[in-house]
């Protein structure tokens, strides 16, 4: 699938991966549309990104879901590229306590967020005589879990599995299915929820990354994984202990 041209809608698109993968977009002659929660940053990236369209929407929260494909339906009928990228990811100490509504957050917003976009969107994109597609970003972490953010390498992990199983139910149809499991990239989250934990790791530059998951999806790969989210993917199978051994030492519970 060439990515030019198309009409394109991607979920948490002003700020990380989300903002880069629609400057790179844009830059490629598509029409681009980004959703977000925060008015504030919905401007600013408009301020950054000229033509690309801004809409406020909530993934965790299916009557927006529904809002925003009413929209998309009447402004964009021609939308074939849905990239699930919302997401969050927090520095969860599990024994210091959380209230039963905050600690479940994740998994809305990572795991039923998209879930819910792919259904909500699946009649549009089966109907565009082109060929649509659905790409989901998991992360590095759905193969290894990492302690520290213990609930959203949970949500990474289901939406690995989900992916597998849309994409086994869209074969014959004219939807593909792509899974983007991205590195650590170098955005404000690493060096910030994480400093103490990221102190002296590496991080892929966002840049680099979006660039990787274009020319993947332009090649027909159905699972990206640039980096160091391809060794966690190798290790999981052949040496999983290791794996997550060095993951808790990272996150402090080794």
């Amino acid at each position: 699938m060439k990515l030019t041209g198309r009409t394109i809608l991607i979920t948490g698109g002003t700020s990380g991966i989300g903002m880069e993968l629609a400057r790179q977009m844009l830059d490629r002659g598509n029409t681009v549309i980004v959703t977000g929660r925060d008015a504030a940053r919905l401007e600013a990236v408009r301020r950054e990104l000229p033509g690309v369209h801004a809409i406020e929407s909530d993934v965790s929260d299916p009557a927006a879901i529904r809002a925003l494909s009413a929209e998309v339906a009447g402004r964009f009928p021609e939308m074939s590229v849905l990239i699930n990228n919302a997401g969050i990811m927090r520095n969860l100490k599990l024994r210091e306590g959380r209230g039963l509504e905050d600690v479940a957050r994740e998994i809305e917003t990572n795991l039923s967020g998209p879930v819910r976009m792919v259904q909500q969107f699946l009649p549009q994109l089966m109907s565009r005589p082109e060929g649509g597609m659905i790409a989901n970003v998991t992360s590095g972490l759905a193969f290894v879990p990492f302690p520290a953010s213990p609930v959203y390498s949970a949500t990474k992990a289901a939406m690995h599995a989900y992916t597998r199983s849309l994409r086994a139910q869209m074969k014959g149809s004219a939807v593909r299915v792509v899974e983007l499991a991205p590195p650590g990239v170098e955005t404000p989250l690493f060096r910030t929820e994480f400093a103490e934990e990221m102190k002296g790791q590496k991080a892929m530059d966002v840049r680099v990354l979006a660039r990787k998951a274009i020319a993947g999806i332009e090649a027909g790969k159905t699972e990206i994984r640039p980096g160091l989210s391809r060794v966690l993917g190798i290790l999981s199978r052949v040496a999983p202990g290791l794996a997550f051994r060095q993951m808790a030492k990272i996150s402090g519970f080794d």
